[in-house]
């Protein structure tokens, strides 16, 4: 049976992320896909970012550009209120570490960084806070000390290593940014190039429902073959 995962690379802070946000969706109601979420630690660590009237200028067109192609919103709370919060961090790690712990105690990853960029880009929350990444994990119905635990699980250490295995994988595709995608199908690996699909969520499922359909009826061909037969018997 054919075997396929969606690899997502992205980061919780990466507006382009939040713009593919929709494909990720997408990539969900295709049956027989997986999809993998692999932080990215693009503002951790060193890269931690305090919020300043640069910064604010750099994401500004970016954050426009993204709404006007996309339709993604973009609340008032997170232009004019976080974003002129000289007193607010961008940090990547904490909402990563969310994000895995609901992976591990629900398979919600997911669904956790979905809430995490609502939070960030919508409602203008602190997504570096854990306060808020608690409250988001209860708003999607996980219990608030299980997912404390599973939060507090996800160490320094560990949180590091898997940024540097995101890292990897991005190298080991080509990749050179956020969001890359990488579809596997049976081990075969493919870069996709989402950046033609961005606001049009059904073409992306619908040429990821091409390539698995064609993969399946390949594996399907391959399984058809006659058995080779000979005086010792018959072999696939």
């Amino acid at each position: 049976m054919t075997q396929a995962t969606l690899h997502y690379i992205a980061d919780p802070l990466c507006g382009w992320c939040y713009a593919a946000a929709p494909l990720v969706r997408a990539a969900r109601d295709v049956a027989g896909l997986g999809v993998a979420f692999h932080g990215g630690g693009m503002m951790a660590g060193p890269n931690v970012q305090p919020v300043t009237p640069q910064l604010r200028n750099y994401v500004m067109p970016h954050d426009h550009r993204i709404a006007e192609l996309t339709g993604q919103p973009f609340g008032d709370a997170y232009f004019d209120g976080l974003l002129r919060d000289g007193t607010a961090v961008f940090d990547s790690a904490p909402p990563t570490a969310a994000v895995l712990a609901a992976e591990a105690l629900a398979a919600r990853g997911l669904d956790m960084f979905a809430a995490v960029q609502r939070a960030h880009y919508v409602d203008g929350k602190r997504i570096a806070d854990r306060d808020v990444l608690v409250s988001l994990a209860a708003d999607l119905g996980l219990d608030r000390d299980a997912f404390s635990t599973a939060l507090d699980a996800q160490d320094a250490a560990a949180l590091m290593q898997h940024f540097r295995d995101s890292r990897n994988w991005l190298a080991r595709v080509g990749g050179s940014g956020f969001p890359t995608f990488v579809l596997d199908i049976d081990g075969e690996l493919e870069r996709l190039e989402p950046g033609r699909y961005l606001g049009q969520p059904d073409a992306w499922r619908d040429m990821l429902r091409a390539r698995l359909l064609a993969a399946r009826s390949a594996d399907a061909a391959g399984g058809a073959a006659l058995p080779q037969c000979g005086p010792d018997g018959c072999a696939i």
